[in-house]
């Protein structure tokens, strides 16, 4: 039976509609599916500094070894890292935070009348870069943080001065306690240039590490 042009006309129309809107929902599937793909292979990576080989111990350190020994005669431990749960950065929010807020800055020479290094805890309330993070290294301790995971580190600063923070290795990347910034940043947004830091098995030995901190991360203004 011939049909008429009306009713051929109507089911082209039908038709074509019908590919189109088959057409629409591939390539629907296939931008959610490529967005997915997206979404699940760019998340950033942990970051951790590489380090190098075996370096020279600060002065500060070996004086600090010297008039404190118990601190520093102990023995050697596998490296291991902190879980960043919640709970632990809150801890270590707080307690950067803490010493943050409770140490006087002043410079090593006003404090201790030596241009040598001398690293110690906040004995008087005052201290330095060194003190700070010193006395972090021991809240964090008392905090039940494992030694292994909180090393000292010797640093250049944006003005290329000397400087010592607190890194704390976590299974999500190297982070830094910094009497500088209260916020807690990872190692690769300080913009420091950092030269050697303790040994994860051993605070007495220290390992080099000659790389840049990344660009330093823009602080919103309080």
């Amino acid at each position: 039976m011939q049909r008429s042009p009306g009713v051929l006309t109507s089911s082209l129309l039908l038709g074509f509609v019908s590919l189109i809107g088959a057409t629409s929902l591939q390539i629907g599937a296939a931008a959610a599916q490529s967005s997915l793909f997206k979404l699940t292979t760019t998340r950033p990576a942990a970051s951790y500094a590489t380090v190098g080989g075996s370096t020279s111990v600060p002065y500060g350190w070996l004086d600090f070894c010297h008039r404190r020994p118990k601190e520093c005669k102990v023995r050697a431990l596998p490296a291991t890292s902190v879980k960043l749960t919640a709970q632990n950065m809150s801890i270590l929010k707080q307690i950067n935070q803490k010493a943050n807020r409770s140490i006087k800055p002043v410079s090593n020479y006003d404090h201790w009348g030596t241009m040598m290094d001398h690293w110690d805890y906040p004995v008087d309330g005052k201290g330095d870069c060194k003190i700070y993070a010193l006395y972090k290294r021991k809240l964090l301790q008392e905090a039940g943080f494992p030694r292994q995971a909180l090393l000292m580190t010797v640093v250049r600063d944006l003005h290329d001065e000397g400087h010592t923070i607190l890194t704390v290795k976590t299974d999500k990347g190297d982070l830094v306690l910094d009497n500088l910034v209260d916020e807690i940043r990872p190692w690769n947004a300080t913009g420091y240039y950092f030269l050697k830091r303790q040994s994860q098995q051993n605070p007495n030995s220290w390992v080099s590490i000659n790389q840049r901190g990344g660009t330093a991360k823009r602080l919103p203004s309080s």
